[in-house]
């Protein structure tokens, strides 16, 4: 047994993972590294359930083309083949590549090499574009580079931290937890929530706005205007470090002359929006901290810059507590941009128009003197890829280690081009993805605990991702398998890469090569060239830049007032607010918010293998507001149907005072693997910001109906029997369903609008043992049913809402007995025993505990979250269920109870 120390692969924070390796050689545990800079030792529900998703089972192990498993020598040969063929038919720009923030930095650089060096094709682009790309152009317009000015550190010693479109404590609650941390140490600190929804973040807010959503530009504007005329702005900065604030200043005046003015177009009260002008101009040491929120909208470009102006017109930049602080959504989205996985970019932070980038990146990589050279202009971007795919330009696509099936807008276009494409690649660790079914050729991939490389967070931090498990079956890593292909294609040597150290070495020395220029490239990791494979093996997080000048690394940009652009000067922008372009509409009147819940990642494709991360939100859903679910006849945890002029989404309804009216949110993560016509993609328009390419996918335009279903069922089928037999996915094509993996077994939502006339005969198609035990209510149209097989519970049905539930985890025990006994036996149609407890839905995902047990302890004289930690152990472990605890002890307070108001009703 030893431990091994890497990183996370959720989300941008980059957490450090000390993981244990046991002597059968798996992964027996996690826990938090408390050396890595990122956490100290903290992580959160999904990181520390890492080793729970881990296995064979469920993996990709072996090649595929055309559907036949093949040697890798066979699909290697097809892969190079078939490009090589259709490159000759029509020329050299018909292939294309769409990545992912998953990859490592090593499996990201040679796949760039590849497409843009060697075979000649701008059209490489992530999934990146999705989360982070309005914010590289607002750094990048401001700042003359992709460059995060500020570092974690900077979140604690602010004395103003402002969250604008983030979650952050679902969606980075590492970091929501240092800053809560710091908070109570510091009761100087404040934090402001600025936010259409009232979410967990709102547990440390001491300010909170609910704007209209899309109205961020014009909130800033006022701000900068409110300076201005407050006297509040930093004149020798603006003089000495920076240009364009006139034309900034003149703008935001235009659009948002007075506080009143902008609190109207926000729908937010004046005077806690005044709140927020004093304090951010008052105060020097000012982080404003913006995500998915601010960035994934038509206009998110210009909010990012709207933000930045205030920065730059505040002097609040290059300090200690100051910036304006991007968080990425994924663990190296940050190093995807560095070597160049954008469709805009050339590599090493380099882009088609920086002046003498394209003859540099040709002499390193020695692309001079190949037929075709290196691209003359930028690819195309995301959503504008799968168009080209859909209008035949594009005749091959490489996918690695993303789902576009599933996350870009308009799913059903994206579907409609995929089918339409001569040649799908798909480079993938899971056997069942969405995307799997448009592959032409499939190619596995070595997962998290197999892949060896680097990965940088959002504050700049390289850190390495180690290898610690061999990957299952024949699946390869990313790297090889790409530069595999490219020495059949004829490249061996420039793509004679034996280890991942080689690949970072010639990447780190790209970013220093004739980086020498009055204003230097910013992205500059020169320092690290030259370590050699135990150098690497052995390298510990650090900041970029990296090289002669800083050879520990950069904690924090721009201290000095030089930026890189020609003139050394921060450029302010004028901003013109533009609402979303999604309108609505009789037909669509109600705004769609989409995003992460706090359990689950992307596409669940790893979070779902860990059963405990299913029970705090097992099924898709609908938050909306009281007055909005009144209006559309939908009753709280009802199933009810979103519908846009894309598609349609089927899920639960949480009706919640949180909610904006007018306005309702959906997760991001359901897919076509775990329900029916969940994906919240398929509401979205291929609606782009014109500068990053980003789509809105905050801003849909939807309308609520129930769901009017004839009659609900729980369904539990043992992993042994087989998960989806034919007669049942026939069935649920035209039904609501959602499958929710547990432990040992797999459980099934299901409903229906038609009535369901014989059970029994649909049990025998969908199940292949036969009933053991049941209990039929004609009068009430309940129905429990349980199969028993050689002494093992095998399935288990009940008809009936999912509020009738009993507790799982009797029934969980039940699926995992080698052999029920006859007491257990007799309380199978109960779903528990005699007199047990439900401990009702699972707030704290760490330890399993239930709302029925908190609501019990909080009622049994446990009125503080420590006195609940101490009993029940929640909240004692990542943290984040902590605003759920809070909430639920507000809520029991007997004046609350009597009251049953909420101290966030949104007006």
């Amino acid at each position: 047994m030893h431990q091994a120390k890497t990183t996370c692969p959720y989300c941008g924070v980059g957490c450090g993972v000390n993981a244990t390796v046991a002597e059968n050689g798996t992964l027996s545990d996690v826990e938090g590294n408390r050396e890595h800079p990122a956490n100290f030792g903290r992580l959160c529900v999904k990181g520390s359930a890492l080793h729970e998703t881990l296995g064979d089972q469920g993996r990709l192990i072996k090649p595929r083309v055309d559907g036949e498993e093949v040697s890798w020598e066979q699909a290697l040969d097809a892969t190079a083949e078939r490009l090589t063929t259709l490159r000759n038919d029509h020329g050299h720009q018909c292939v294309a590549a769409y990545l992912s923030g998953q990859l490592l930095t090593e499996d990201y650089y040679v796949a760039n090499k590849l497409f843009k060096g060697f075979l000649g094709t701008p059209h490489l682009d992530t999934n990146s574009r999705l989360c982070m790309a309005s914010a590289v152009a607002g750094y990048k317009r401001a700042f003359g580079a992709d460059a995060v000015p500020c570092n974690y550190e900077d979140l604690e010693e602010a004395e103003l931290v402002v969250l604008v479109g983030s979650n952050l404590a679902w969606n980075h609650p590492v970091l929501y937890q240092r800053i809560k941390v710091t908070k109570e140490r510091n009761p100087l600190m404040r934090v402001v929530v600025i936010d259409p929804r009232v979410t967990d973040s709102c547990e440390i807010a001491d300010l909170y706005l609910g704007v209209k959503p899309g109205t961020d530009a014009v909130l800033f504007n006022g701000l900068l205007a409110w300076m201005a005329a407050k006297n509040k702005l930093d004149t020798v900065y603006l003089e000495r470090h920076t240009q364009g604030f006139d034309d900034a200043l003149s703008a935001a005046q235009q659009s948002a002359s007075s506080v009143a003015e902008v609190a109207a177009a926000c729908e937010v009260d004046a005077e806690r929006l005044e709140t927020l002008y004093y304090w951010f101009a008052s105060q020097l040491h000012v982080v404003t901290l913006y995500s998915q929120g601010v960035n994934q909208s038509s206009s998110g470009t210009d909010k990012c810059n709207a933000i930045i102006n205030c920065h730059l017109a505040g002097g609040k930049i290059g300090l200690p507590g100051a910036g304006p602080f991007s968080i990425t959504g994924q663990p190296n989205a940050m190093g995807g941009r560095e070597v160049g996985g954008l469709a805009n970019q050339l590599a090493a932070h380099m882009d088609y128009d920086t002046p003498g980038a394209r003859d540099l990146v040709s002499r390193f990589w020695a692309t001079d003197n190949l037929a075709p050279s290196l691209p003359n202009s930028p690819g195309y971007k995301a959503v504008e890829l799968f168009d080209a795919i859909e209008r035949g330009e594009i005749k091959a696509l490489w996918v690695m280690a993303t789902n576009p099936a599933i996350s870009l807008p308009d799913a059903a276009h994206v579907r409609a081009a995929l089918k339409k494409c001569p040649l799908v690649i798909v480079s993938e660790c899971a056997a069942n993805t969405d995307m799997l079914p448009y592959a032409d050729i499939v190619l596995p991939a070595s997962g998290w605990s197999e892949k060896d490389g680097t990965v940088t967070n959002s504050e700049r931090c390289i850190s390495r991702q180690r290898g610690m498990l061999p990957p299952p079956g024949e699946a390869r890593h990313d790297w090889q398998i790409i530069c595999d292909v490219a020495k059949r294609l004829g490249f061996a040597e420039a793509f004679d890469y034996t280890h991942p150290s080689e690949i970072f070495d010639e990447h780190a020395r790209l970013s220093g090569f004739e980086n020498t220029a009055t204003i230097p490239r910013l992205f500059d990791i020169s320092g690290l060239a030259g370590l050699g494979r135990d150098g690497y093996d052995a390298l510990t997080p650090i900041q970029w830049p990296v090289n002669a000048q800083a050879p520990h690394g950069t904690a924090r940009l721009f201290e000095n007032g030089q930026f890189a652009t020609p003139d050394g000067r921060a450029k302010l922008l004028p901003i013109t607010p533009r609402g979303p372009e999604q309108a609505l509409s009789s037909a669509y009147p109600l705004r769609l918010n989409t995003g992460r819940i706090r359990d689950q990642w992307h596409t669940m494709t790893r979070t779902a293998r860990a059963p405990r991360l299913m029970n705090h939100r097992a099924e898709p859903f609908i938050d909306v507001h009281p007055d909005d679910a009144a209006a559309a006849g939908v009753e709280d945890q009802s199933l009810a149907v979103l519908t846009a002029a894309t598609g349609e989404y089927r899920a639960r309804a949480r009706v919640s005072n949180a909610q904006r009216r007018g306005e309702v949110f959906v997760p991001i993560h359901w897919t076509d693997c775990f329900s029916q016509n969940a994906r919240s993609s398929a509401l979205i328009e291929r609606i782009i910001d014109p500068v990053s390419g980003q789509p809105e996918a905050k801003h849909g335009a939807v309308s609520l109906a129930p769901f009017a279903s004839a009659w609900e069922a729980t369904l539990m089928v043992a992993d042994q029997v087989g998960v989806g037999s034919p007669g049942l996915t026939a069935w649920c094509e035209n039904a609501y369903w959602t499958r929710i993996p547990m432990r040992g077994f797999q459980r099934w939502q299901l409903a229906d609008h038609a009535r369901m006339n014989d059970w029994f005969a649909a049990l025998a198609e969908w199940l292949p043992t036969p009933p053991s035990l049941w209990c039929d209510d004609t009068a009430t149209g309940r129905l429990r049913v349980a199969s028993v097989e050689n002494g093992q519970l095998k399935w288990w049905l009940m008809v009936g809402p999912p509020a009738e539930l009993p507790g799982l985890a009797w029934l969980e025990a039940r699926f995992n007995d080698a052999h029920i006994d006859d007491t257990h036996r007799r309380r199978l149609l109960a779903g528990c025993d005699d007199g047990a407890a439900d401990t009702g839905p699972v707030i704290c995902s760490c330890h399993q505990v239930g709302q029925t047990a908190i609501v019990d302890a909080i009622r049994n004289g446990d009125t503080s979250v420590e006195a609940l930690g101490a009993r029940l152990a929640c909240g004692t472990q990542c943290g984040s269920c902590i605003p759920e605890l809070k909430s639920l002890l507000e809520e029991e307070r007997p004046d609350a109870r009597a009251k049953q108001s909420s101290a966030y009703e949104v007006v």
